[in-house]
């Protein structure tokens, strides 16, 4: 029940509030009507056994009190043994039992139970009377059969009525539903085409001042404070990633000025390499923070222009051959002349600087870096013959902050695929893993003639 959504709950209950007051209205008809008709056949009853009495007072046949129809209704004379003095209507044999006519020397009996000759189950008045001395009774009796098909035809009209309405309730039960919670299924709407990173954005809010409002405006809060908190650290992030990028340039020329001068100790020389590698990652983590800041911020200026994708591979490789070299790696380069992508060279150069930075150093074997012509674009991909992204990580490969563990080696920032995707993304792209035989991450970017939309 919980499972099913709140506007079929709310249908539910209302139908089931609608039943149980078509149920109790039902029943209390049928219980009204049955006492209104037992009411109308006891005082039938009376007036008979009082004219009967008359009449045999008066010396005059039974049958001349009025029996509306013989197979329905009757009147007998009954001595103290029960033997029928005189009858008027249908009923065969005596209508009282011995001791009901016992009963009756004390008062009036009202017996219910069918009787041969009458249709259906019969209610009679047994009353004692004495005349000349004598102990007699008077029986009248009506058949039922007219009040219960009276009552089975109420019951008949409320079932198919109340069916109809039943459903008709139901129906106007699940508009209203709908309408009182169409408020909220704009705010969510509104609430799933929000992103952090998007122009600030508020929830619909209903006009009527009720719960569904104040809701809205507590979202609405909300979304604001959240929004300020991350307008502050993208900030921080922009602020500081700008402020690391001098200092670690002055570290790296100092570094690699003291490597020139050859320290004859083999372990400062050592140290030295290090520390220039260690300069070289957090330079390439400040600009990665750098440019996804302005990327959320909308202030990362693309020069799109028709890019030779071969040339711009080539360069690329040129670049990480002796790095890759330095790890016992091989970088293939398979890229068709001619062909082009429209982007800006800078940014797609610093995708592929980051896919190739990542299947050095967390991946194995060769690496194949490979661009051909598809519908609208050109695909470009690395891949690497190493161990892969672990079982349940490419869902989140793209996230930033997202790191794989140990299986593809040291551990990084976890920024270098989320840059990918977001420069992708500006250049209205797209960059896809898969993983095989070979782990290949996929770049797509539109050719010089295909719809661009800049993120300029």
């Amino acid at each position: 029940m919980n499972r099913l959504p709140i506007t079929i709950r709310l249908t539910i209950a209302f139908a089931a509030a609608m039943l149980l007051v078509l149920l109790a209205a039902a029943l209390f008809v049928a219980l009204r009507l049955r006492a209104d008709l037992d009411d109308q056949v006891n005082n039938s009853l009376h007036a008979r056994s009082v004219a009967a009495f008359n009449a045999y007072r008066e010396g005059t046949s039974l049958a001349a009190v009025a029996v509306e129809d013989p197979e329905e209704s009757f009147v007998q004379l009954l001595d103290s043994s029960g033997t029928v003095v005189q009858s008027a209507g249908l009923v065969i044999g005596p209508a009282a039992l011995p001791r009901e006519l016992r009963q009756a020397g004390d008062g009036p009996v009202m017996v219910e139970r069918d009787l041969p000759g009458i249709d259906g189950p019969a209610r009679m008045l047994v009353s004692g009377i004495t005349v000349d001395g004598k102990q007699l009774a008077i029986v009248t009796g009506q058949s039922l059969h007219d009040r219960n098909e009276a009552l089975s035809s109420v019951v008949d009209s409320f079932l198919w009525g109340g069916v109809t309405s039943l459903l008709l309730a139901s129906a106007a039960g699940y508009g209203l539903a709908k309408a009182g919670l169409a408020p909220v299924e704009a705010m969510r709407r509104r609430a799933a085409e929000i992103s952090i990173a998007g122009f600030p954005a508020r929830l619909p809010l209903p006009p009527a001042r009720d719960e569904v409002r104040r809701l809205g405006e507590t979202l609405n809060a909300m979304l604001s404070r959240i929004r300020e908190a991350f307008e502050r650290e993208r900030s921080f992030v922009a602020d500081a990633s700008h402020e690391l990028r001098t200092p670690l340039a002055v570290m790296r020329t100092e570094v690699d000025g003291a490597l020139l001068l050859r320290p004859a100790d083999p372990e400062v020389r050592q140290a030295l390499r290090a520390v220039s590698s260690e300069c070289g990652r957090l330079t390439r983590l400040a600009d990665d923070l750098l440019v996804l800041a302005r990327l959320d911020d909308g202030r990362l200026p693309l020069r799109t222009t028709a890019v030779d994708v071969a040339e711009l591979l080539a360069l690329v490789r040129d670049y990480y051959v002796d790095l890759a070299a330095e790890a016992g790696r091989f970088i293939e380069l398979d890229a068709a002349p001619m062909v082009y992508v429209q982007a800006d060279p800078d940014r797609v150069r610093q995708m592929l600087s980051n896919l190739l930075d990542n299947a050095i150093r967390y991946g194995g074997g060769e690496i194949a870096l490979r661009a051909s012509k598809v519908a609208a674009g050109v695909e470009i991909s690395v891949s690497d013959q190493g161990q892969g992204f672990p079982t349940g990580f490419l869902d989140r490969a793209f996230d930033r902050f997202s790191r794989a563990d140990s299986g593809r080696g040291e551990a990084g920032a976890g920024l270098g695929l989320a840059l990918v995707r977001a420069i992708a993304l500006a250049h209205n792209g797209r960059v896809w893993i898969t993983a095989n035989a070979a782990t290949t991450v996929h770049l797509w970017l539109p050719s010089p003639h295909s719809h661009l939309i800049s993120a300029s």
